[in-house]
């Protein structure tokens, strides 16, 4: 569904991504892990179109994508749940939600009710609000907003961090419903090791800017998994 292949990117003079691949396809949960600093949300805002990588290749639904801008990714399907929420602390919940009509035919631009099933926070605080929220509440409300676009890859960045754990449990099984569909590619940052083992499909550990070890849950160890991550923190 989304695939990188070989991919550099730069800020300034400063190499950040150094040769990433990561494929993520339709009813699976790819995972990217690693310590704070490896590039994984380098990596989101260059799926996402939030910034341009310097080399490598970028397909979407098999087609090879040259310069691509945020608005076109949301346009062509990609939504994006960033590291930090991003809500707009000034207008409503619902306002936040239809921030993302601007990508939809005028003919789809509704909050569909799965959302608020899935959230039934959101129907009871349409009128509140964003800043006015818990971090949870926040969180649920950055998720949905990606969810309005109907897209077909979910790109969601560490979307546990800071949030209370019957709020983690809830997100967890969204993320479980969404993949079930069969038919989203849902790419996760996260840190929180039980969370993204139990919810991932495949995985991609990184360290400086690179991929140093992944492939599909099937042919990974757990505990090697985790033994790895373990070790870069402690290095």
């Amino acid at each position: 569904m989304i695939e990188a292949e070989n991919v550099t990117l730069h800020y300034g003079g400063s190499q950040i991504l150094n040769g990433v691949s990561l494929a993520a396809h339709p009813g699976q949960v790819t995972c990217v892990m690693g310590n704070n600093g490896v590039g994984k949300t380098s990596l989101m805002n260059l799926l996402a179109g939030r910034h341009p990588r310097s080399d490598g290749e970028l397909r979407l639904l098999g087609e090879k994508l040259c310069k691509v801008t945020a608005q076109d990714m949301a346009r062509r399907g990609v939504g994006y749940v960033p590291q930090g929420r991003a809500i707009f602390p000034m207008l409503t919940v619902r306002e936040n939600l239809e921030t993302g009509y601007g990508c939809l035919p005028r003919g789809e631009r509704r909050v569909p009710d799965e959302i608020y099933d899935s959230f039934p926070v959101l129907a009871e605080m349409a009128h509140r609000r964003g800043g006015d929220l818990s971090g949870g509440q926040q969180q649920q409300l950055a998720i949905a907003r990606a969810l309005v676009i109907r897209p077909k890859i979910l790109l969601m960045d560490e979307p546990t961090e800071g949030i209370q754990p019957n709020i983690i449990a809830q997100i967890g099984r969204v993320i479980a419903a969404l993949r079930d569909q069969g038919d989203m590619a849902i790419v996760l940052v996260e840190q929180y090791f039980d969370f993204a083992w139990d919810l991932g499909d495949s995985f991609a550990l990184m360290e400086r800017g690179a991929v140093v070890m992944g492939g599909p849950k099937a042919d990974l160890q757990r505990s090697d998994l985790h033994q790895r991550l373990s070790g870069l923190a402690a290095a």
